[in-house]
């Protein structure tokens, strides 16, 4: 064990107890987390910010107002319903359809409104949230599919996770729905993770759990060479997320609209680590060097350090750190239970 803990720390691999201690602890003031524990807070301070978000339609708070749903929805054929309070993905219903007075779920099932009025009873009383807290029910825009995941993705729309540390971006993977996450781009629910080169937006490879994949598991298609469009957007709006929340150690998690481009999603003060596998690198050098770099610079100037320090692509930088040919595999993860 002592063997795979040392060639873990040598390939850079960042596990959980290091992650908590060195920068959830230390960069992440407790006081700070409703801020990106409340999806509604978030939407609301990235609003106040000028930051581009999903519209939202309405909130439910009490059992009471559940009778307002019909109001809320008003003429929308598609929209979202999300506890505030959420995680995992756990709670939240895509209706992308409206066949008569009935709606449709994007696994294709046909609900009435008394489901959707059961659904969100639930959500108010904590079913979905943190602790099994009480909570509200958001509900929001339908993020219209970007055609550019077509070929990778199953059903629901894929996400972008972006690592960012006092403002740099530093490791970013497309989270793309399966069958298997029900839609979801969601890794714990068996959604496919695929690394991005932070200097150029495209995709290098996919984990899969804890296991390297080159094809999607459902289109059969590969997952590397994919150009996200916007990724300048995207590394703008992830480095304003420290401002944003004063929080020094975020994971940024962003939606590309067919329509209205790069939106924020969430934000997650505890990000998981799997994306050290999607990209064959560990995260540890990248965040010691992030973090030597000398604060106060600009969100412009930030992006540029990562994409000459971080990039993987056609960068002298990433050559000469050795990171692309790291050779972190998730053979290597498998060997420590309990590092991602």
């Amino acid at each position: 064990m002592l063997g795979v803990i040392r060639r873990l720390r040598n390939l850079g691999v960042l596990g959980i107890n290091q992650r908590n201690s060195d920068y959830v602890l230390a960069l992440n003031p407790r006081r700070l987390f409703p801020l990106v524990d409340d999806k509604l807070r978030t939407k609301e301070l990235a609003i106040e910010a000028g930051m581009a978000v999903p519209e939202l339609y309405g909130v439910v708070r009490t059992q009471h107002d559940i009778r307002r749903l019909k109001d809320i929805i008003g003429e929308h054929k598609k929209f979202v319903i999300k506890p505030a309070h959420g995680s995992g993905g756990d709670g939240i219903l895509v209706i992308n359809g409206r066949p008569g007075e009935r709606f449709r779920k994007i696994d294709g099932q046909i609900v009435r409104i008394e489901e959707l009025n059961h659904h969100i009873s639930n959500t108010l009383n904590g079913q979905y949230s943190l602790g099994g807290a009480p909570d509200c029910a958001m509900i929001e825009y339908c993020v219209q599919f970007d055609p550019v995941f077509q070929a990778v993705s199953y059903q629901g729309v894929p996400d972008v996770r972006i690592i960012v540390l006092k403002g740099i971006p530093v490791m970013a993977m497309v989270r793309l729905p399966t069958r298997m996450s029900g839609g979801k781009a969601n890794l714990h629910q068996g959604a496919v993770g695929a690394g991005v080169d932070i200097r150029t937006g495209r995709t290098l490879g996919g984990v899969l759990g804890n296991y390297t994949i080159g094809e999607h598991p459902d289109t059969g298609n590969p997952i590397s060479g994919i150009v996200i469009p916007g990724w300048e957007q995207m590394l703008n709006l992830a480095a304003r997320c420290f401002e944003l929340t004063d929080l020094g150690y975020l994971g940024v998690d962003i939606v590309l609209d067919r329509d209205l481009g790069p939106l924020i999603l969430e934000l997650n003060a505890r990000p998981g680590l799997n994306i050290q596998i999607a990209n064959h690198c560990g995260l540890a050098n990248r965040l010691a060097e992030a973090d030597r770099y000398a604060l106060g610079a600009s969100v412009a100037e930030r992006i540029q350090f990562a994409k000459e320090r971080f990039g993987v692509e056609g960068t002298p930088a990433a050559g000469d750190s050795g990171e692309a040919k790291s050779g972190l595999h998730s053979t290597d993860i498998a060997g420590a239970p309990g590092t991602l």
